[in-house]
Order: structure tokens, then sequence, then C-alpha cells
């Protein structure tokens, strides 16, 4: 019942208008009771021959007036309850989402997209049916069904009792479908999460099929899974499918029942024939708290199972947040400290960075280099706290970054990323990420530094060419220079680039890199670098090899140690004149 909690701020919020809606609802189940009653009296009137044309206009006046009334109330009912439900899928859809941007890299590491994609369609679009038409169809089958039992009783007690042998069973069947139908549920979600993840893995690498040629088999592998799904689904499938019809059988019984008994008591006359119509309506309106409490149950176990897996997420608490005690950072903040820093991918995987010592002065750059999967890229994601430390201290400004507010990090650093991602939107909304507030000059003087200015003008839509998803009409020299104008339009006192000019040419990449140079002693700037001339400027240069930094200075200082860095350099600067002739 924890999963409840969810909701319930909800209904205490939109409590009037679920009143209002289900006084309505109430209202339409009475005035539905009336009709039956105005039907015995014609009948009996009938029967009778006292009827005439007069009386039946009354009677037919009456049936218009309570439907116009009906019309009425349902429209209120419908607008106020099934409201509701949509404002608690538009609240809760808001929540997971503000929420899952709290969880931390780690949980994103180990979570499928199609997973978080899932919940945050599907599983709340079986919340809001167990909310708006579960409250309708549990209302119906408490008010309707009991007053309906009511006014049957009220005709003949003998003829109700036999009428409603058959409810036990439907009561006892649901009980015993419900718990197989949550289970069966669940295992249906989590086959649907594993398809949607596997179709969005094939739409965002179609390119990579394509040019493979692997139509064939990622074909296969979205077919395998969709068959799961609907096997799933089919399990299911019997019991929901056996489950209404159970329902409709026991009423069928009851009707029956009321046809052999109730037509014996009008032969005998000991109810009238207005009577036994009544009576038979009265058993209609029955039917549908009968069908209700089977469509309830299939709602709520339903709802029940997306609102435990919802749960599941908002109750994963994110692994790096700010202390209670958390301070402030300096805005012109700039000096960086890693001491005896050591980092790992889980509590039993193996030390991706190892006593990690390095002062980065502030107004400084820094360079990086090292191998392919030295830990480069792990050292630059500890600084804005993507991650956190497993041994030592990182600080800013002598303080540990882990006694600082985690918003003020992050506005304090810049850091592109080596995937330089771009949203599906104009080049524009890319670099300024939806700033209103930024003269065009400015950003031409950006896109100037970032070496993009002549490329966007060259464009037809200029900076409002629109990217589409992941930029894919874009080169990938072109996002990068994107994203590395992103970096320098938000002006943070410290700046972390890995590997900004891996995806340019030599001559662009040197442009860059001149422009990067002329920001220092204004900015605390971080380079990753697999180009080595794009480094050979900076104030020190670490080499980090197997997690542990193996060579610290600046250039000229490597260059005589004779190690990786040397030997690296010269090899580069061959291949590069060799690539000149």
């Amino acid at each position: 019942m924890k999963s409840i909690e969810l909701i319930k701020p909800y209904f205490i919020k939109n409590r009037l208008m679920i009143g209002i809606g289900l006084l309505c609802l109430i209202a339409v189940d009475f005035l539905q009771l009336i009709i039956p009653r105005i039907m015995k009296l014609a009948i009996d009137d009938l029967t009778l021959f006292k009827a005439d044309m007069k009386k039946l206009a009354i009677y037919a006046l009456y049936i218009i007036g309570i439907a116009l009334l009906t019309t009425f109330f349902r429209y209120l009912w419908r607008k106020n309850l099934i409201g509701t439900s949509r404002i608690v899928e538009e609240g809760l859809r808001n929540r997971l989402f503000i929420h899952i941007q709290t969880l931390s890299s780690p949980y994103f590491d180990k979570t499928k997209t199609g997973d978080i994609m899932a919940h945050a369609t599907n599983d709340i679009m079986h919340i809001r049916m167990a909310i708006g038409m579960g409250i309708v169809a549990l209302t119906d089958a408490i008010i309707l069904g009991s007053a309906a039992i009511g006014f049957m009783l009220y005709i003949n007690k003998t003829l109700t009792i036999f009428a409603l042998i058959p409810m036990p069973f439907i009561i006892f069947g649901t009980r015993l479908l419900s718990r197989k139908m949550h289970r069966l549920y669940g295992a249906v979600q989590e086959s649907f999460s594993e398809l949607t993840e596997s179709v969005r893995e094939q739409f965002a690498g179609i390119q990579v099929i394509k040019a493979y040629a692997r139509e064939k088999e990622e074909s296969y592998i979205i077919e395998t899974k969709s068959k799961d799904y609907i096997k799933k689904n089919l399990r299911l499938v019997k019991i929901t499918g056996f489950f209404f019809p159970m329902m409709l059988l026991f009423s069928n019984i009851s009707l029956v029942i009321v046809l052999y008994l109730g037509g014996r008591q009008t032969i005998y006359s000991t109810i009238t024939p207005g009577d036994f119509v009544a009576f038979i309506n009265y058993l209609g309106l029955i039917t549908w708290p009968m069908m209700a409490m089977g469509w309830v149950t299939n709602l709520v176990q339903r709802g029940k199972a997306s609102l435990d897996r919802i749960n599941k997420i908002m109750e994963t608490p994110p692994e790096i947040v700010d202390k209670i005690d958390a301070t402030t950072i300096h805005k012109d903040a700039g000096e960086i400290v890693f001491k005896n820093v050591s980092f790992s991918y889980g509590d039993d995987a193996q030390s991706v960075l190892s006593d990690i010592n390095i002062r980065i002065e502030k107004g400084k750059i820094t360079g990086i280099a090292g191998p392919p999967g030295s830990g480069k890229t792990t050292f630059l994601s500890l600084i804005p706290r993507l991650y956190d430390v497993s041994c030592g201290q990182i600080q800013i400004d002598g303080e540990d970054i882990r006694n600082i507010r985690l918003y003020d990090i992050r506005k304090t650093i810049t850091f592109m990323p080596q995937e330089p991602f771009l949203f599906d939107g104009t080049i524009r909304d890319n670099i300024t990420l939806g700033s209103k507030n930024i003269k065009e000059s400015d950003l031409e003087k950006i896109m100037d530094k970032a070496m993009l200015l002549r490329t966007v003008k060259s464009f037809p839509s200029g900076i409002d060419t629109i990217v589409g998803e992941k930029g894919i009409v874009l080169s990938g020299g072109q996002k990068q220079r994107i994203a590395l104008a992103r970096s320098f339009l938000a002006d943070s006192p410290i700046i972390i680039l890995d590997d900004p000019v891996s995806q340019v040419d030599v001559e662009t990449g040197s442009a860059i890199i001149n422009n990067i140079r002329s920001m220092q002693g204004e900015k605390t700037i971080i380079i990753v670098s697999h180009r080595l001339s794009a480094l050979c400027f900076a104030d020190q240069i670490a080499v980090i090899d197997k997690g542990k930094i193996t060579e610290l200075g600046n250039h000229d200082l490597l260059m005589k140690l004779g190690k990786y860095y040397a030997n690296t350099f010269r090899m580069q600067e061959i291949e590069e004149e060799m690539n000149a002739i």
C-alpha cells in the first residue's frame, strides 16, 4: 500500500472535483433506477386497461426528462472524474521526470532508457485508467448495485434471494484470479520495457544497421522481443478472457432464475406484470455492476502493478546529494586539488583511478594525456561530481567538493563531454540551451571562437538550421564545434574539455586551441586530448596510464623524460609531416 502514497496528495488537492464528480455519478445511478418504476406503472396501467394517450404521454415525458438530466450529470461526472485522472497523470509524470533528473550517473549506467520510457508512458497511462474509470466502475458497482438490489427486495424478497444466488461465485472467482492478474500484469510491463528499449536502440543506430546490412538480424531481435511480449500478454488474456465471460455467465443464470420463478409469480398474480418487467430491468442494471467488479479488478490490478513500478523508481535515492550543511562556492573559484583520489565503478569493481595527486592552479591550463581506457574521462567526471570519489578528496579553492552544493559546483564548471550531444532543435537552441537573453552579436563572437561562424553562415537557415535528432544532419566536427560554442557561452570560471578537437581537421583544431589559449589567466582550463599538439602549450600536462599519473610537468620537461608523452608526440609529428606531403 506504500505505492498509494504517490497519488494520495492529488486526491486531497482535487477533493472538490472528485466530490462533485461522485455526486453527479450517484445522481445518474439513481436516475437510472427511476426508469424501471415508470415502466412498471405504464405496463400495469396497460394490462389493467387504465392507460390512455395522456397518461402514456406523461410517462414518456418523465423518461425524456430523466434522460436529459442523466445526460447533464453524466457530462459533469466525466468532466470531473476523468479530468482528475488526467491531472494525476500529468502530476505523476512530472514528478517522475523531476526525480529521475536528480538520480546520479551510476543509476543511468545500470538502467535502460527504454525501461524509463515505458514507466513514463505505459505505466502512467494504466494508473490514469485505474484512477478515472476505476472510481466510476467501483462507485457504480456499490451504489447502482446495492440500490437496484434494494428495489428488487421491495418488489419481492424471495425472488431477489434466488436471483442473487450466483453472486458469491463472482466474489470467489474475483479473489481467486486477481492475484494472478497482478503478477502477470507486472510481467507484461517488464516485457514492454524491454521491447521499447530494443526499438529505441534500433532506430538510434539505424545508420550502423544499414552500413553493415544487419536489417535481417536486427528485425529478428525485435521479432523475438515482440513474440515474448505477445506470449506474456496471451498468458494474461487466459485469465482476463475467462474473467468477463464468467461474470456474464452468472448474470445470465440470474436472468434464467428470474424468468422462471418471476414468470410463475406473474402467472399466479403474486406480482404484477409491471413488477416483473421492473424486476428484470433492475436485474439488467445489476449486470453492469457485476461486470464492473470484474473491470475494476482488471483496472486496479494493472494500475497497481504500474504504480509499484513507478514507486520503485521514486524510492530510489540519488547516490550523490547535498549535505545538510553544504556550503556555497565563490563565483570566480578556480583552484582544483586532487588528494589521494581513487575511484571504481562499483564496490567490487577494479579501480579505474588510483592514488591521484595533482594541483591545478587557478587561471592555468592543464592538459591530460594518456592511452585509450587509461581513466582520463573518469578523471574529468569526478570534478563536477557526476561520480563521487571512492577514496581521497577533490577540493575547489580548499573546500572538499562533497561539502559544496551540487548546483554551485555545476554552475561553476562547464563540462564538454567526449561525445557531443545535440538536442532536436536549431543550432541556436543547442548553443543557448533555450535562453532568450543572448544578443546576436555575442552569439557570433562565441561561434567565431569555436570556429563555427563561417560554417553556420553557409547554411540556408543559418543559426536557425534544424539539426535533427542528435544532430543527424551535421558532421561530427560540426556537432563538436556546436558543443564547444555552448561551453564557451556558459562563461564559467572552470572549463573542462574532453577531446574538443578530435573530430576536426588539424588547421581548424589549431585555430580552436589558439582561441582556448587566449583564455589563459582568465579561466581554469582542463583539456583531454589524444592530439598532443593541442596540449603542448599547457602550463602543466599530466599523463594518466592504467589509472595513475605516470608523468607530470610542462611540455619541455615531458619531452626530456622520453616516456609515453615524448614518444607519442614525436610519432604524431611524423604522421602530420607525412600527411602534409
